[in-house]
């Protein structure tokens, strides 16, 4: 920062990343908990000779700058004062013929920083310090394991604690998206064991919240869901009712994935066309932007709070909304392609698939939605959570030109999940789609027939063993 940048903050007291205090003499007692809190968020600067007078600043200046920088470094470098080491940078001014003593302080790589004490934990909220809560400082303490929870085994589990149809799924998927991958190889007892489901015979983490049935995953984690709502306003006040659809709970994340993204695809203009197995196979922008942001979601979740993963269509926006903070400030994550995945097992399982970018946090793919569809996409990270918001306008379906408006059959938008479900998987059974659509089964029935009658499905074979097919 140089002296015209700290001549323009001065102008302003509302920065967050911005502290200035009277200090003529000596370090003031108070400097150690804005350290602690610029420490633990995103890093920030401390101005020393300066103070605070109603809504404007003056310059004081220090009297031995020398004196008072050598007394900073050595309480932040020491063993004493704060449980890690803190990173910092001085810089000097003079302002009005008064020394001016400013120190950067750099965000923390292990965090919670504390005062001799975890309840001493300090982050900063607005342009304030904020003691942190319990459940801030247990997620600063999870993040310690950033990278690496993941990969570690879970003793008495086993190959037989995986769902059979998930990970029979996933591999046959690989074998069609990702041919050349040379895992496909591989038997299955050396295929979880060379990708990271398994390690030394055991389920790692990544491996049972990706594949695992639902009793394994429960007993691991109490709390286990992707929270999915559908809400017909622009906020909760709003809205009536409360929300229109609610995805029921999936048995693993791999089944999570896929129930989500058809979901979603009915918010795009563009949703592309889904094969047999669930992949988009025309990978439209739009649809791609969110599902970005879905196994972004997914793959850098905190499983292990006591928040859940969870998604908000609201009707102006989409907003993914995620347990635990990003490993960088936002900022130097938007600006550079860093690669540092919470859940590092399940960022390969997404990547083998094809299903997410390969390097970086994808924010690049999520941004292409502010090109297509000319709507911003917003994002925000706290302590111990994190958001992106895509805003949208209404999605409108254009009349058919064969067809007049006033003779097009009418189209509800649960025959529209019908049809959904429908790409998404041929076999699908009037029970399932009861369950996903949340009506009862005769319900499903009447709509399947009047969509029969419209010809816009059909049924090949009988109603068991038979499958659906959607007519152009």
């Amino acid at each position: 920062m140089d002296k015209v940048e700290l001549l323009q903050r001065l102008k302003d007291i509302e920065w967050d990343d911005f502290e200035v205090k009277s200090a003529t003499f000596a370090i003031p007692q108070n400097i150690w908990e804005t350290v602690c809190a610029f420490a633990n968020t995103a890093g920030g600067w401390i101005v020393l000779g300066v103070s605070e007078r109603g809504k404007k600043f003056q310059i004081d200046g220090v009297s031995d700058i020398a004196k008072l920088e050598q007394d900073f470094f050595g309480v932040i470098r020491s063993n004493g004062k704060f449980n890690e080491i803190i990173k910092a940078s001085a810089y000097r001014y003079t302002i009005e013929d008064k020394n001016v003593l400013a120190f950067k302080i750099e965000s923390a790589d292990r965090k919670p920083v504390y005062i001799q004490s975890p309840k001493n934990t300090f982050i900063r909220k607005g342009s304030g310090d904020q003691r942190a809560t319990e459940q801030e400082i247990a997620s600063m303490f999870r993040d310690q394991m950033f990278g690496k929870k993941s990969e570690e085994s879970i003793k008495g589990t086993s190959l037989s604690n995986l769902s059979k149809k998930s990970f029979s799924a996933y591999r046959t998927y690989l074998r069609n998206f990702n041919p050349e991958l040379h895992y496909n190889t591989f038997d299955d007892e050396t295929f979880c064991e060379r990708i990271g489901i398994t390690k030394d015979g055991m389920l790692t983490y990544g491996g049972l919240l990706m594949f695992g049935n639902e009793e394994s995953i429960v007993h691991e984690f109490s709390d286990f869901r992707i929270d999915f709502l559908e809400i017909p306003a622009e906020d909760y006040a709003s809205a009536t009712p409360r929300y229109s659809f609610r995805l029921e709970q999936q048995e693993n994340i791999w089944e999570y994935y896929f129930a989500l993204i058809t979901r979603l695809r009915l918010y795009v203009n563009n949703p592309g066309r889904l094969n047999e197995n669930g992949s988009v196979v025309d990978d439209v922008s739009e649809l791609s932007a969110l599902r970005e942001a879905l196994v972004n979601m997914l793959i850098h979740a905190d499983y292990f709070s006591a928040m859940v993963p969870r998604i908000r269509v609201f009707t102006n926006r989409i907003e993914f909304e995620n347990p635990g903070a990003y490993p960088r400030p936002l900022e130097e994550l938007l600006k550079q392609d860093i690669s540092i995945p919470r859940n590092p097992v399940l960022a390969k399982l997404f990547r083998c698939a094809k299903l997410c970018e390969s390097a970086g946090f994808g924010f690049d793919k999520m941004l292409s939605w502010e090109k297509i569809t000319k709507a911003k996409v917003d994002f925000e990270t706290t302590i111990d959570s994190t958001k992106a918001t895509f805003y949208r306008t209404i999605k409108v379906r254009k009349t058919s030109p064969k067809t007049s408006p006033k003779t097009s059959p009418k189209t509800s938008p649960k025959t529209e999940q019908i049809i959904s479900f429908i790409k998404a998987d041929k076999n699908i059974t009037v029970v399932e789609l009861s369950k996903k659509i949340n009506v009862s089964d005769k319900t499903i029935k009447t709509l399947i027939s009047n969509l029969k009658k419209q010809h816009k499905i059909k049924r090949i074979g009988p109603n068991k063993g038979g499958y659906w097919e959607i007519m152009d």
